[in-house]
């Protein structure tokens, strides 16, 4: 290897190793860590209807900036004070959970719903409008799912590089249920709830698909040249040699829009393609894939990330025809049936994960795609208790991340790039590790607040 060239991550194999040849952690346990971050998201709304700690209670930011273009210097250093403690009571604790606190998971996460219930109580008891005051906000529910999705994804990316991770949090490297496994699963389910196919609105002009995944792939191809180019840490056997995330939610996103069909049929044809696609895992497709054996072409250089697109856009098709039965139709349930599909999902993944195959993020396969759903459930039904917090309102940090989803995702994966070429993240102690991280999130947490407030946002389509 040229010296020029091993010089920017001298690393990178003993970096490769430290994210292989994982097993993942308890069903238990990633059903704890579901908990924790909705549980804190609904806790700083009720403080936020409460008017504690909330310097924005008395004062509503109607103006962004100034006449003269610039940001109104009052209004600014209130938004960053409140931001500075969403920050406190949300991320910060997230991260901690996800490092140094791991060991206390399973018991932070009873205390945190029991905490959460009895301010749902109390707040109730005190409420004389009960009716009245229970506004039903679906769009408020989705947006803080995508944002708790999206702080805890920006947090692992990183945390993961570092040994104050637990291992078991990591993604495996067959079979197994670690917290990073429902990334991209989470990422293409999150999509299809809230998709134009789950409202209706689906187009099939090819200026609509090429606007949907002509930046996706861009993307990817952007990641290869980096990772390529810098000589970049790679994990072959998570998705193959070139093979990477954006590629497979553009992968996705085309599939769905060239076979277009109306979103009540989505779940039968997308049901039909997981188990089709099951079946032939069964019948030995999972042995080709967990190879590591790779013939000199590009289809099984690629392979895992080639094939198990037919799993995620299985789940994809299911989540659009759940997405417009629970927050596109009739909503008056919306809350009861979010609770029922949760419990039916973790069901049915215990079901499949003992008597059919285990889970494999991988491979994409059934009980894996069950497993998101059971997981991102879970979140949704614990968000949704915020509709018994009369008077709530969604935090300054879930306006901002919501404000810029992707922005902030790609602000995120460019910063853990950066510090993994300028840090060596396995021989950082503890104490280190956690600096540099609560550091990282700080930074990302502000310029996504200030991105928020400037009026930034970064969508392609």
């Amino acid at each position: 290897m040229d010296p020029l060239r091993s010089s920017f991550n001298p690393n990178k194999h003993l970096k490769e190793e430290f994210v292989s040849n994982l097993t993942g952690s308890s069903i238990v346990e990633i059903v704890s860590l579901s908990t924790i971050v909705p549980a804190l998201i609904v806790l700083r709304q009720y403080v936020c209807s409460k008017g504690l700690c909330d310097p924005l209670h008395a004062m509503k930011i109607t103006s962004k900036k100034g006449k003269d273009g610039t940001i109104d210097c009052r209004n600014w250093r209130i938004y960053m004070s409140t931001l500075v403690i969403d920050f406190l009571c949300v991320v910060l604790p997230t991260l901690l959970f996800l490092t140094v606190l791991a060991e206390w998971t399973n018991i932070c996460a009873i205390c945190l719903m029991l905490l959460l219930l009895f301010c749902i109580g109390e707040r109730l008891g005190s409420c004389s409008e009960k009716g009245s005051e229970l506004a039903y906000s679906i769009r408020a529910n989705v947006s803080a799912y995508r944002v708790s999705m999206m702080i805890v994804t920006c947090l692992c990316i990183l945390a993961v590089d570092f040994k104050v991770y637990p291992r078991r949090y990591a993604k495996t490297e067959t079979y197994g249920t670690g917290l990073m496994d429902l990334g991209v699963g989470s990422f293409v389910l999150a999509n299809s709830l809230v998709s134009r196919q789950a409202r209706n609105v689906s187009s099939m002009k090819w200026k609509t698909i090429l606007q949907s995944t002509s930046p996706l792939i861009i993307l990817g191809v952007g990641r290869l040249i980096f990772t390529s180019g810098v000589d970049y840490q790679v994990h072959v056997g998570e998705y193959g040699v070139h093979w990477n995330f954006f590629f497979t939610l553009a992968g996705v996103s085309l599939l769905t829009s060239l076979i277009n069909i109306h979103s009540r049929y989505c779940g039968i044809l997308g049901l039909s393609i997981l188990i089709g696609y099951q079946l032939c895992l069964s019948s030995g497709l999972n042995e080709f894939l967990l190879s590591n054996e790779r013939a000199n072409n590009l289809f099984s250089q690629n392979k895992e990330g080639v094939v198990s697109m037919f799993g995620y856009w299985g789940m994809y098709l299911v989540g659009v025809q759940l997405g417009n039965f629970l927050f596109f139709g009739n909503n008056q349930r919306t809350r009861i049936r979010v609770w029922v599909f949760a419990v039916i999902f973790w069901v049915s993944t215990i079901i499949l994960d003992r008597h059919v195959e285990r889970v494999s993020r991988r491979m994409c396969n059934l009980t894996y795609v069950i497993f998101v759903l059971a997981q991102n459930f879970q979140v949704l039904a614990i968000l949704v208790l915020s509709d018994f917090v009369p008077g709530r309102k969604a935090s300054v940090i879930e306006e901002a991340f919501d404000r810029n989803l992707l922005g902030s995702f790609l602000l995120a994966n460019m910063m853990t790039g950066l510090i993994n070429m300028n840090v060596d993240t396995i021989s950082s102690s503890s104490v280190t590790a956690l600096a540099i991280l609560v550091g990282y999130a700080f930074i990302l947490s502000i310029l996504s607040g200030f991105a928020a407030f400037s009026g930034i946002k970064l969508k392609f389509w």
